[in-house]
């Protein structure tokens, strides 16, 4: 069985990414990209769908041994796991070095004390675990064959091969290292060139370290933030600058549920909200690149802008079912592709015009089609804003009018009008003006609940959504207005859980509630934050520091967090580690740290 989705340490190279468990084994890896077929699907399956266990022995009836202690070296993704054993202390180093050529895992084992007994075990299953390669040696490499792929596997251990599994046991002793790598390559190309684990080390490392160098957040939770970043960029796809929302398909919402998806394709929500969280932190470099992806993948048909595309711009994302999958935990079915691709959601809009807001504002260099891309959207909105949508969290039931997607259009003719009163570019000023009234006027209507004092889901309804918790951070109200307090104390008294973490909105058991889906969920991680943010922006900054403070204890041991909280099982849920929980981590501290608002 798989290890708790809050066991597993990230490592990647900007084009893919490893789950390595605490236990040694790395239970998921897609190769060559975050959306290829995975050849290690442990983490929705078991051990007969591929996995690559590295650790000190252990007998046949027992459990793998557990490292007594792990973390990344430094502000790194390189990750250090220590066991202590009878016989003495062992260290393994995992790590992917940024690409220059074949995909690399490299994994390199360091006696620290005494003799330790030491296996390899690995089980290579392409095709999420469907397919059993041809396993054989090639100039004495072991490589791994079937269809396109090949998966070569290079060690100086002497290997052996047992049960559809290539083995290497071996003794390490204080001062020896030894090392292990897989390397991908297409499988009519001639073999990748020999690994050099130790140079690709080093460089794994002073390639962190440079890129750590450029942050420009030094406040009081900077550790958080760092370790933010860098999972953030771990997520991007360097090729393009497109950025996954998680490198991980189907864990669940609900365990044992089937809130089940595939989130290794790029949101034009989450990448929107994570480039605004780069560039105030210092890095517009992967901002410029996101937006060269964004302006090729919406190309000449910003009409038809898709919520969510591949990483290299793909727009078809059709979704599927991995029936032979038992999924994580029993949640099934186990998903690849996204069938919301193709929903209408205005958000999105919004979100896209006020990330090419943020780099205008930032100084990032003018680009001129950037400028016309904006223009376009807005006169898709002008005709469609007061259309029903599936809203940000992606229902499956009937579309409805959505507050949230009814703010959101209106920051994107917001954002789009001050562009033009800058002079960087030529609209209908007047009348984009009467539209922003229009829009503004008609939310305040309708989605308001005078008797309640609070906003509403959508138009008509009673329910509450977290998302609500946006409109004065997007500057649709100011936060002193008593409609925005009344919202964010309503979704405090009827979204909050236990332990006072916040909801999506109401879910109903087994009926299926305004998402079209039956089951629950847990406390959705981004919603929590944003409850900190609006409880700072309200004056309440004591509450929003605690708060805060307390989602930072939800991070597993090394700082990684996915996209919820289950307040029951008191663990994460979702896939992981995900970007829509890590961006606003670092909005939040970046807030409370101008507010003053830490301890210490």
């Amino acid at each position: 069985m798989a290890g708790r989705i809050e066991d597993y340490a990230l490592i990647g190279d900007m084009q893919t990414a490893a789950l390595v468990c605490r236990d040694g084994t790395v239970d998921w890896l897609c190769l060559p990209r975050f959306d290829s077929h995975a050849i290690f699907a442990g983490l929705l399956g078991n051990e007969e769908h591929g996995f690559w266990r590295l650790g000190p022995a252990y007998a046949s009836d027992q459990a793998p041994p557990t490292a007594a202690r792990r973390s990344y070296r430094g502000d790194s993704l390189i990750l250090e796991s220590e066991w202590d054993t009878q016989r003495g202390t062992v260290r393994v180093t995992d790590f992917m070095p940024p690409r220059d050529g074949a995909p690399q895992l490299i994994r390199i084992v360091e006696g620290v004390s005494g003799r330790v007994p030491m296996r390899s075990a690995l089980r290579m299953r392409f095709s999420y675990g469907r397919v059993v390669p041809w396993v054989h040696k090639h100039d004495g490499r072991t490589v791994a064959v079937a269809g396109p792929d090949s998966v070569w596997f290079d060690t100086s251990a002497e290997t052996y091969g047992k049960s559809l599994t290539t083995y290497a046991d071996f003794t390490v002793a204080p001062g020896d290292r030894i090392a292990f790598t897989i390397s991908w390559q297409p499988s009519h190309k001639e073999p990748p060139p020999l690994p050099e684990p130790e140079q690709s080390l080093e460089a794994t490392e002073d390639f962190w370290r440079e890129w750590v160098d450029h942050c420009t957040y030094h406040g009081p939770y900077r550790e958080a933030v760092v370790r933010s970043l860098i999972t953030l960029k771990a997520l991007t796809y360097a090729p393009t600058g497109g950025i996954v929302a998680a490198p991980t398909t189907s864990l669940p919402e609900d365990i044992g549920g089937v809130r089940n998806w595939d989130y290794r394709y790029t949101w034009l929500r989450d990448a929107a909200i994570t480039l605004s969280s780069l560039l105030r932190t210092g890095y517009r470099e992967e901002a410029r690149a996101w937006r060269e992806w964004l302006l090729r993948a919406v190309a000449g048909d910003p009409e038809n802008l898709q919520i969510m595309y591949g990483i290299a711009g793909e727009r078809e994302l059709g979704e599927a079912e991995l029936d032979w999958l038992p999924g994580y935990e029993g949640s099934t079915p186990v998903r690849v592709g996204n069938g919301a691709a193709h929903q209408l959601q205005l958000d999105v809009y919004g979100e896209v015009t006020e990330a090419l807001h943020l780099a205008h504002m930032t100084g990032l260099a003018r680009n001129d089609y950037a400028s016309l891309l904006q223009l376009k959207l807005i006169r898709y909105l002008e005709d469609h804003w007061q259309d029903p949508d599936e809203g940000i969290w992606e229902v499956r039931g009937p579309r409805r009018h959505f507050v949230h997607s009814k703010v959101m259009a209106w920051v994107a003719v917001d954002r789009t009008i001050k562009l033009i009163e800058s002079g960087d570019a030529d609209g209908p000023l007047e009348r984009w003006k009467e539209l922003r009234d229009d829009i503004h006027r008609d939310v305040c209507e309708k989605g308001y609940d005078k008797e309640r004092n609070t906003f509403t889901q959508s138009y008509g309804s009673k329910e509450l959504d977290a998302s609500l918790l946006l409109i004065p951070q997007m500057g649709f109200l100011p936060p002193d207005d008593k409609r925005v307090i009344g919202t964010i104390e309503a979704i405090q008294r009827e979204l909050s859980t236990p332990d006072g973490f916040i909801l999506r909105y109401p879910t109903q058991g087994d009926n299926e509630g305004v998402d079209g889906l039956p089951g629950d969920e847990g406390a959705f991680l981004a919603c929590s934050f944003w409850m900190a943010d609006d409880l700072a922006m309200i004056g309440r900054v004591d509450e929003a520091r605690k708060l805060f403070e307390k989602l930072l204890s939800l991070r597993n041991d090394l700082g990684l967090l996915a996209e919820e909280w289950d307040p029951h099982l008191q663990r994460q849920v979702g896939n992981f580690p995900q970007a829509f929980s890590h961006v606003p981590l670092i909005d939040t501290a970046l807030r409370l740290t101008a507010s003053g608002a830490y301890g210490g």
